[in-house]
C-alpha cells in the first residue's frame, strides 16, 4: 500500500537527522527539507494562493514549517530516534485540546482515552529507565508538537476548500522562503554539505516531505480514516525500530510499555462511532486533513481532534 510510505519515511527523519545531518545549522536544515519539496509540491499542484490565502499561508508556513521544522531538527539531534518518533507521535492530545479550545469541538470519548494513554505512554518512556533525556531536545519536540498541532486546528478552520497537496505546497514553500533571512542572519552562511549530508537532506526533502505527501494524500481521497490512523501506527514504530537496530538505542521493558501504550492511544483515536461513520459517509474531508500536510515532522494527518497524527 503506497500511503504506507508517507508514516514510515516521517519515522525515519529522527534517525537521518540525527545520524546523517550536521548538529549546529539547524534553521539551515529546516530550510533545505521544506523548500524544494515545496517547490516540487507546487509544480504539481500549479495552484498560488489568493486573497487572504496569501498571509494565511504565511501563518501556517511558520506553525507547520519555519517553527515545526526546526523544532523537529533540534529534536533529532538531541534525542534518541526512538524517543523522538514516540513523543511526536502522541501530538494528537495537543490537536484535541486546541481544537476543543479554539473551534469548540468537544472531543469523542474514545478519542480522549486515547489520548490520555498516548501521554501517559509518553511519561513512561521518558521518564523510567532507558538513555538519560536531554532536556533541550524533550523541549523541542514538545514546543514542535504544540506548533504544528495549532497549524493543524488552523488548517482545518480555514482549508476546507483547498485540496490537501495544494495547501502542503503553499506552507512548505512559503514556510521555506520566511526561514531563509532568518538563516543567514542566526546560522550565517549555508553549512558546506558532505557526500553524506547531501544525500540525507536529499531524503528529507524528496521522500520524507514531498514523496510522502504526494501518497498521503492519494491515500486520504481512497481509505477510511478509522484505515489512515492504523497505517499511522508504522511512524513511531519505524523511528524505534531504526534507532535500536540501527542505531544501538537502547530500549527496556518500560521504553517497550510505553510505546504500547502510545500505540493503543493511536488505535482508540482511529476508532469512528458508526453513527459518525454514516454522518460522515467514512470519507475524509480534504480540507480538515489538509493538515496533514505537516507536520507531528514534518508531524502531519488530520485536523480533525482526535485523529492521529502521524508526520514526523
Amino acid at each position: 500500500m503506497l500511503t504506507a510510505i508517507a508514516p514510515i519515511a516521517w519515522g525515519s527523519t529522527y534517525f537521518v537527522t540525527r545520524q546523517f545531518l550536521p548538529a549546529d545549522a539547524p534553521l539551515w536544515g529546516a530550510l533545505f527539507r521544506a523548500l524544494p519539496a515545496g517547490l516540487i509540491l507546487l509544480l504539481i499542484s500549479r495552484r498560488l494562493p489568493r486573497g487572504v490565502w496569501w498571509w494565511r499561508a504565511a501563518v501556517l508556513g511558520i506553525l507547520n514549517v519555519g517553527g515545526f521544522f526546526v523544532l523537529v531538527y533540534i529534536a533529532g539531534q538531541r534525542l534518541p530516534s526512538s524517543v523522538a518518533a514516540t513523543v511526536m507521535s502522541a501530538s494528537a492530545a495537543a490537536m484535541m485540546l486546541l481544537a476543543w479550545m479554539l473551534r469548540r469541538q468537544r472531543p469523542r470519548v474514545l478519542a480522549a482515552v486515547g489520548a490520555g494513554i498516548g501521554l501517559l505512554g509518553v511519561a513512561l518512556l521518558v521518564g523510567v529507565g532507558g538513555e538519560p533525556v536531554d532536556g533541550w531536545g524533550l523541549g523541542a519536540a514538545f514546543a514542535g508538537m504544540l506548533s504544528s498541532s495549532l497549524g493543524f486546528v488552523l488548517t482545518g478552520r480555514w482549508g476546507n476548500e483547498i485540496p490537501g497537496l495544494t495547501m502542503a505546497s503553499w506552507q512548505l514553500t512559503m514556510g521555506g522562503l520566511m526561514l531563509l533571512p532568518v538563516a543567514l542572519v542566526v546560522d550565517g552562511p549555508p553549512p558546506a554539505l558532505t557526500p553524506t549530508s547531501f544525500v540525507g537532506f536529499a531524503y528529507l526533502s524528496l521522500v520524507s516531505t514531498a514523496l510522502a505527501f504526494t501518497v498521503w494524500f492519494a491515500g486520504l481521497r481512497r481509505l477510511p480514516a478509522a484505515t489512515v490512523g492504523l497505517v499511522g501506527l508504522l511512524n513511531p514504530v519505524t523511528g524505534v525500530a531504526l534507532g535500536v537496530f540501527l542505531a544501538g538505542e537502547s530500549f527496556g521493558l518500560a521504553q517497550v510499555a510505553g510505546l504500547g501504550l502510545v500505540l493503543t492511544g493511536i488505535v482508540l483515536g482511529a476508532v469512528v462511532p458508526r453513527r459518525a461513520r454514516s454522518r460522515e459517509g467514512m470519507a475524509p474531508r480534504e480540507g480538515a486533513d489538509a493538515a496533514s500536510t505537516l507536520p507531528s515532522d514534518p508531524n502531519l494527518p488530520s485536523a480533525r481532534a482526535g485523529a492521529p497524527v502521524v508526520d514526523g
